[in-house]
């Protein structure tokens, strides 16, 4: 499963469930991303071939957009889509044995939107990451700058 999420919101922005992940299904889901929520400053992931791939680089540097991959072994520098990942381990995968690809597409999905749209986080002051991003989007001087393009969104792809 491909994860994006927003660092700054925390906005799970995509899950894609697919057997494999390859560079063309990143790809589809950054330009999906980058035309709906604009270019972020910079993507972090992991070293993955699906994420260094050289057409995934050329996206990347044509969206003005820069990298930022973690040492392998070291999750502790993408802390949060690590939580992400417990959490979504814990609340989604580990609870269903998915008899299919277009089942666990649709329980994933559901659950994305709970996770957005239902759970307040401490982190953001108990708010959900949906409201959050809202507020964002509607008052930019209390983020950054220009908040849904200048915050940087953190990216890993893999078993989760």
């Amino acid at each position: 499963m491909l994860t994006v999420l927003d660092e700054y919101t925390r906005e799970s922005l995509a899950i894609r469930v697919e057997r494999s992940i390859r560079a063309e299904r990143v790809i589809e889901t950054l330009e999906w991303l980058f035309l709906t929520r604009g270019s972020p400053q910079y993507l972090r992931s992991d070293n993955g071939p699906e994420l260094v791939a050289k057409a995934v680089q050329n996206l990347l540097a044509h969206n003005g957009c820069r990298t930022i991959y973690i040492e392998p072994g070291s999750p502790w520098e993408n802390p949060y889509i690590e939580s992400f990942h417990g959490t979504f381990r814990r609340e989604c995968l580990d609870r269903y044995a998915f008899a299919s690809g277009l089942e666990a597409q649709g329980i994933v999905a559901a659950w994305r939107q709970e996770y957005n749209e239902a759970r307040p986080h401490s982190s953001l002051g108990y708010l959900t990451p949906a409201e959050f991003s809202h507020r964002c989007r509607m008052k930019p001087d209390q983020a950054t700058s220009s908040p849904v393009v200048d915050r940087s969104v953190a990216l890993t792809a893999g078993s989760t």
